[in-house]
């Protein structure tokens, strides 16, 4: 009897064991459940922070870079002559207008469509027709994390300021139909087609190129038109070689360069297109700090080694230069050598300033000593001191010559394109007689003889026949 009684209690026991163990077995895959779907909703909250956050970051960098416009325009305003301020300032302004619509309309497709299988140009996404659809009556939004919409207000910035780069060059005796074209032009196809190579997946990247920011893809493509542009119109009336003509407003010039240095950091931090990571992105603050620095520093100590003079052009063009030169590299070399790159670009900007004099080539800006010789150094500089644990081979540091060579790949390809289409396009506006304004109305000023205006109307006061089309 006692052992059935046994045998009873040790059989519910068990049973309440199986029932307990089943229910916690239950009651754990319920919780594991529960935590998987919260972590899942926590990784999906943290992804959506991070993608808000990072459009936010690029499209703050965006505002900044836009914001080099009032800058360009300010430097180029103070470094001509007084008779052409007006000019400079509409032509800067309009650059943004004028590339803004031809980005939207083609520049953009060029640049960041599908490729057309030769790694070229690309095909699709003209007039931004993959940016919003509707879906169910709800729009949605194209773009892989960040929006194809935040990517185009940033790369708009961009070709706003390669196509007015040209204006500096070019200052002060340029047809304003001419400049209209050459405008719409470069920011719909010349330079698009550039930024497809580099950064669109093109056959630049494809080979290894490496241009972070843009010394090539940005400020040597404008330096090439602002070349063409410069020997197809011929020097401004009155241009004595030797003695180029004195900037005619400082002031102007130095607030002008601030505001570029200033909107740099929207240009090549920017270029990171994410903030996930400071320390990488205060990596490229850095370097964009130092080069400037370095540039403006050698830049005035060379000048003054050669006439004994603290040179205020000479310092704002070494700050500049030094900008240019960083804007390929800042990812990829050590404060160092963004110290480096910035001081060699301080002399080369001055150097290349006196062969254009000795050439006969009128620049008033600077453009292509900044923006061309030193877009080229900043390029080849990846391959010579970038960092192979940032991603660049350079030869200093056992890289061998392959970084190197496809840096030179890459700028010669970019020149010989550059170059061929905006000499070609300038030699149809000078013989349909848009590119160049008329000796008269040069003489007169092309403030007043293009605009009716004069930006300093009490000792510049308007004639009393200003209209053009003599």
């Amino acid at each position: 009897m006692k052992r059935k009684m046994f045998s009873r209690l040790v059989y519910r026991l068990l049973s309440i064991t199986v029932v307990a163990l089943v229910l916690a077995a239950l009651a754990s895959a319920t919780l594991a459940q529960e935590e998987t779907a919260e972590a899942v909703d926590l990784t999906a909250e943290v992804t959506t922070a991070q993608v808000s956050a990072d459009a936010t970051f690029v499209f703050i960098a965006s505002c900044f870079v836009f914001f080099m416009q009032a800058g360009f325009a300010f430097l180029e305003a103070g470094m001509i002559r007084q008779t052409g301020v007006v000019n400079s300032m509409i032509e800067n302004f309009m650059d943004a207008a004028f590339g803004g619509i031809a980005f939207f309309v083609i520049g953009f497709a060029l640049a960041f469509g599908a490729d057309n299988g030769s790694g070229l140009f690309g095909t699709s996404n003209f007039f931004l027709s993959e940016a919003l659809t509707f879906v169910d009556g709800a729009p949605v939004y194209g773009g892989d994390g960040l929006s194809i919409f935040i990517l185009f207000f940033f790369q708009f910035a961009f070709a706003a300021t390669a196509g007015t780069i040209a204006t500096g060059a070019m200052a002060e005796r340029t047809n304003f139909v001419g400049k209209i074209v050459y405008s719409f032009f470069v920011a719909a196809i010349t330079y698009p087609i550039v930024i497809h190579w580099i950064w669109g997946g093109g056959w630049l990247a494809q080979q290894g190129f490496l241009d972070f920011a843009g010394s090539t893809a940005v400020h040597l493509c404008g330096a090439m038109v602002a070349l063409a542009g410069a020997i197809m119109l011929g020097p401004r009336v009155g241009r004595v070689w030797g003695s180029p003509p004195k900037p005619h407003n400082l002031p102007y010039a130095a607030l002008g360069t601030m505001i570029l240095w200033l909107g740099w950091y929207g240009f090549n931090p920017g270029s990171a297109l994410a903030i996930n990571n400071n320390g990488f992105v205060g990596l490229v603050a850095a370097n964009t700090t130092l080069a400037a620095c370095a540039g403006a520093f050698v830049a005035i100590l060379f000048v003054f080694a050669r006439t004994g003079k603290w040179d205020l052009p000479a310092a704002l063009n070494g700050c500049l230069a030094g900008l240019v030169g960083i804007t390929a590299g800042c990812a990829f070399v050590v404060p160092w050598a963004s110290l480096v790159i910035g001081g060699i670009a301080g002399i080369l900007v001055i150097l290349t300033a006196d062969v254009f004099e000795s050439l006969k080539i009128d620049d008033p800006a600077g453009a292509f000593a900044v923006h061309g010789t030193c877009g080229i150094f900043g390029t080849l500089a990846i391959g010579i001191l970038g960092q192979p644990e940032l991603g660049a081979n350079g030869l200093l540091f056992g890289g061998g010559f392959d970084q190197l060579i496809t840096q030179v790949i890459g700028i010669v390809g970019v020149i010989v394109w550059m170059g061929i289409t905006s000499f070609a396009l300038f030699f149809i506006l000078k013989t349909l007689g848009v590119l160049r304004i008329s000796d008269h109305g040069a003489a007169m000023g092309i403030d007043v003889y293009e605009h009716g205006a004069s930006a300093y109307p009490d000792t510049l006061p308007l004639p009393t026949t200003t209209a053009a089309g003599d």
